[in-house]
């Protein structure tokens, strides 16, 4: 198949309002930044586009939360973002953000053209409402139980639990994110995406790449489990979607009849790709349309699997829909990266933040890109563990890449003054130039799969033959008897080095530039992937520079240190504005009667179980003095099982029963939580009998 002329390569807009963790890396920014960086070196138009996603609720939640404005939050975390990205050298040709002028024009015309080509259908819903807050409630506004999963915190658009798309009426006990409150439903008119008119096209194109007869991709590219999400979505039929929402904080709606609206940020943040390529090309005197526009750009989009519907379903109806864009040709979204045996909680602090590493391991960026490449989430959920993180550095790294190197450039030294020994035949049969030879074409085949782990790990094994090679050869045994047998071998051993200095551009970009510093080996030689593949990369006569370590060893107190600022109970997240705890607003009056309607007791905790396939729930079997009952908590992410039992606690006996994945819970066990979303029991003194009643 014929390359294409140019590609557009976009990394998911990461939000501002929090910083960048090492789930956020692993599973977009590395293998976006890989792509780029090896296309480039193919010589091929590269545009590697990203930003910060600025609008949506949770922009406003947070700010809502910190008392200050939306602005100041997406400013603050635009700043840190932006620096951390540039520091651990992503090699974004540009970093956009949505609250810019430019993007909220862009995405102005781009709604008024799919609203003049009437894409959009205009009608009164019913939607939640917090009179309390006196404003309507965005899908991320409202929580409640998910109706497919029980998880109790589902929003109203999506539960990050079973992953199931979601309605806000489909929630179960819904309540305000901003009062607490149950909201009421209440008449507003918003424009509606009818997807469901776009479904044969999609699964069409989905199936066979095909559109309007034009191939845009090879679908056994795509991954097995974006595929079939996407299937899964219009296997249960696609409904319409509102593409505006009643808020204050986003790109406003350029209509007349819509005061107090903005555009749905799944609308405006894709959108984010094109009016980051409009600035790029204003900053650069070129035209933008070419990237966006021309059937010979190839569309790539590296996002993680949470992103997968909006990316290959909404924001293509958009594309097409409009009439003059391009499909993406490929989405090779990523599983989810946890950490240390749990999974990555932005709110419990639970997370290897990047500012933080970039300023403890200072120099040590290729260390991170190595091992997060190492276990990327590429098919399924992957983890990371500071133990692992040290083994990989001084094993692999350390005890393979930069012992081999550094050993080849201090025998070259030593034995011929740094310069480049004539080649030759050693006699050994270790396939030196065939391997040479075909591991650039196998690198290439693998990253052009978006096969990432396995394309460092072949590189990887190239400095394993070498150092297998040169162990086992040992030329500083055979220098007196066999000199000229010596200089075969570490020309070999030069060549593979040379080779790995190109081979490590996309993967360790510090590192191979370094090698290539080492080997006096110019830039305009060894920035095209073709230079690779070459018994020839250095001359015969050539002089090298002296030897330097690449790597350092990861000590035990180091990780030990890490591990424990982790699991350091009152950690803070670095960066906020404010240390002082967060509270949810008090909810609507009470009167004494409503209060004196609750029947509060002590029970004992007899017995306790994690309920199956869920985070947070927990089956209690507990002694209420009248009997004992069950009911289902959701305290299972903050104890264990043995942590409960035996525990005296006080319960709600009159709460009405109800199923919670098929369990019948019969009451509520009081629960305090504080600002991080740590719970503690609220409980009576130890002892106290079971029945006692609380007033």
């Amino acid at each position: 198949m014929k390359a294409p002329k140019r590609y557009t390569i976009t990394a998911a807009l990461p939000y501002a309002n929090g910083p960048l963790h090492i789930g956020h890396i692993a599973g977009v920014y590395i293998p976006a930044d890989i792509y780029a960086r090896y296309l480039r070196m193919q010589g091929r138009q590269v545009l590697f586009v990203c930003g910060s996603d600025e609008h949506g609720a949770a922009i406003t939640m947070r700010a809502r939360k910190e008392g200050v404005s939306p602005r100041e939050i997406v400013d603050r975390y635009h700043e840190i973002n932006r620096n951390a990205f540039e520091q651990f050298g992503i090699s974004f040709d540009i970093y956009h953000r949505t609250s810019s002028e430019l993007h909220h024009e862009c995405a102005q015309e781009f709604f008024t053209h799919l609203h003049n080509q009437g894409v959009f259908t205009e009608k009164e819903s019913e939607q939640y409402y917090d009179p309390e807050a006196g404003q309507f409630l965005a899908d991320r506004y409202i929580l409640g139980e998910c109706p497919k999963c029980g998880h109790p915190e589902a929003y109203g658009d999506q539960c990050e639990k079973c992953g199931s798309t979601l309605s806000p009426t489909e929630l179960i006990n819904p309540r305000s994110a901003i009062s607490g409150t149950r909201p009421e439903l209440k008449k507003t008119s918003h424009w509606y995406l009818p997807m469901q008119l776009h479904e044969e096209w999609l699964r069409t194109w989905l199936n066979d790449g095909q559109l309007n007869d034009k191939p845009h991709h090879d679908p056994k590219e795509w991954k097995n489990h974006v595929l079939g999400q996407c299937r899964s979505w219009l296997d249960g039929g696609l409904q319409e979607r509102a593409m505006t929402r009643d808020l204050d904080w986003g790109v406003k709606v350029p209509l007349q009849n819509a005061k107090g609206k903005v555009l749905y940020v799944w609308l405006d943040a894709p959108i984010g790709y094109i009016s980051a390529t409009r600035q790029w090309a204003a900053d650069h005197q070129l035209d933008w349309k070419p990237w966006w526009q021309d059937e010979d750009t190839r569309l790539v989009h590296f996002l993680a699997k949470d992103n997968i519907v909006f990316h290959c379903i909404i924001f293509p109806i958009i594309l097409k829909s409009h009439g003059a864009y391009i499909l993406p040709h490929n989405v090779p979204a990523n599983e989810f990266l946890n950490l240390e045996g749990k999974k990555i909680s932005t709110s419990r602090n639970w997370a290897v933040w990047l500012h933080e590493y970039l300023e403890d391991f200072a120099g040590k960026r290729d260390e991170l890109r190595y091992v997060l490449n190492s276990i990327a989430p590429e098919n399924k959920d992957s983890e990371f563990t500071w133990k692992d993180f040290a083994e990989r550095v001084n094993n692999e790294l350390l005890a393979i890449l930069g012992n081999f190197i550094n050993r080849v450039v201090v025998l070259s030294h030593k034995y011929y003054g740094g310069v480049v020994p004539e080649a030759g035949s050693d006699e050994s049969d270790y396939g030196i130039e065939e391997n040479i030879r075909q591991c650039p074409v196998e690198v290439a085949r693998l990253i052009e799969g978006y096969k990432f782990r396995e394309a460092q790990q072949r590189v990887m094994n190239l400095a394993r033959l070498g150092n297998k090679y040169l162990t086992e050869t040992e030329p500083w045994k055979l220098q007196k008897t066999d000199p000229r047998k010596v200089q075969a071998i570490l020309n070999n051993c030069l060549q593979i080095t040379a080779n790995l200095g190109v081979l490590l551009q996309p993967f360790l970009p510090d590192t191979a530039e370094r090698i290539c510093k080492m080997l006096n080996l110019e830039p305009e030689k060894t920035g095209r992937w073709s230079a690779a593949g070459s018994m020839h990369l250095l001359t015969t006569g050539h002089t090298i520079g002296a030897a330097e370590l690449l790597f350092g060893r990861i000590e035990n107190d180091v990780i030990d240190a890490q591990v424990a600022k982790l699991k350091t109970e009152d950690s803070v997240l670095h960066q906020e504005s404010s240390t002082q705890p967060v509270h949810t607003p008090q909810l609507a009056d009470i009167s004494f009667d409503d209060f004196t309607k609750l029947d509060l007791r002590v029970g004992k905790v007899l017995e306790a179980a994690p309920v199956p396939k869920t985070d947070k729930l927990m089956q209690l079997l507990v002694d209420t003095g009248l009997d004992k009952r069950t009911i289902v908590s959701g305290i299972a992410h903050c104890f264990t099982a043995q942590d409960v039992i035996g525990r005296e606690v006080c319960v709600v006996m009159n709460l009405a029963p109800r199923k919670i994945r098929g369990i019948e819970s019969q009451g509520m066990v009081l629960m305090a939580e504080n600002s991080e979303g740590v719970l503690t029991f609220v409980a009576p003194p130890a002892n106290w009998p079971a029945g006692s009643v609380v007033r």
